[in-house]
């Protein structure tokens, strides 16, 4: 039997990913996923040159195809290469995976807490959509353990940074809000969308900005956009706002 060398994905997670969100059997901003890949790939040193946009999204169409007209595809390209450290053999490669699913449910009642795990924006995977993705995971179990559907994670700066799989944004006094890029939450596909088609601030800015807010959103691919119902036990209005409708389904 061939001896498989263990390559940087599988030892230390070097890999990035996306979540596309899937509509009637088309990928939704996926010119903002691509570019976020390419730009993600050459932070972490990961050779995409066997991966077009174009082979990708044929990879895409197929797995749709397949499985689902509406819900979401996780995109992965994984760092096949060897590790040094364990073998002197091996040339570079970058698997490409395509996992597609059912949209996510989510609760009405959706509540959100503070996550006691911080982003670290030092970090040379601050803002990169990494497969090294264990603590937010972590963050995310841990809310979920206290009753909570997702948590608020802050920075080494106590700045409002993002959720643990969404970006954040918050409305006071009909205005609305987001962490800008520099607190180290994720430059995420339907933030970007949002900040296109709406006036919204980006802003450094501690807890108290939620625990003030009128209301609290949530964005994601997996999840779309969502008005959160509770935080930290504080009722939050849920009625109809031009966040709620920004996407076209």
């Amino acid at each position: 039997m061939p001896h498989k060398l263990p390559s940087l994905a599988e030892l230390y997670g070097k890999g990035i990913f996306t979540t596309v969100a899937i509509h009637d059997g088309q990928p939704f901003l996926w010119e903002k996923h691509w570019r976020r890949l390419e730009a993600n790939a050459a932070v972490l040193d990961i050779d995409l040159s066997e991966h077009s946009e174009s082979s990708t999204l044929d990879s895409l169409f197929t797995a749709i195809s397949k499985n689902l007209q509406t819900g979401r595809a996780r995109i992965t390209f994984a760092d096949e290469t060897p590790s040094r450290i364990w073998s002197a053999e091996g040339e570079q490669k970058t698997g490409l995976s395509i996992i597609v699913a059912e949209c996510r449910s989510i609760p009405d009642n959706f509540k959100l807490t503070i996550s006691p795990h911080r982003i670290n924006t030092t970090s040379p995977l601050a803002g990169v959509k990494s497969c090294n993705y264990l603590d937010h995971l972590l963050a995310y179990e841990e809310a979920s353990k206290r009753g909570f559907h997702e948590a608020v994670r802050l920075n080494e700066r106590g700045e409002i940074a993002s959720a643990c799989m969404a970006n954040v944004f918050c409305e006071k006094d009909g205005n609305l809000y987001t962490p800008s890029l520099k607190t180290g939450c994720l430059a995420g596909t339907t933030r970007e969308f949002a900040l296109e088609n709406l006036a919204c601030e980006e802003v450094e800015t501690g807890i108290e900005a939620l625990e003030s807010a009128d209301r609290i959103f949530l964005t994601s691919a997996g999840i779309g956009v969502l008005s959160v119902a509770e935080f930290q036990g504080r009722l939050l209005d849920t009625s109809g706002h031009p966040l709620l409708q920004l996407l076209p389904f």
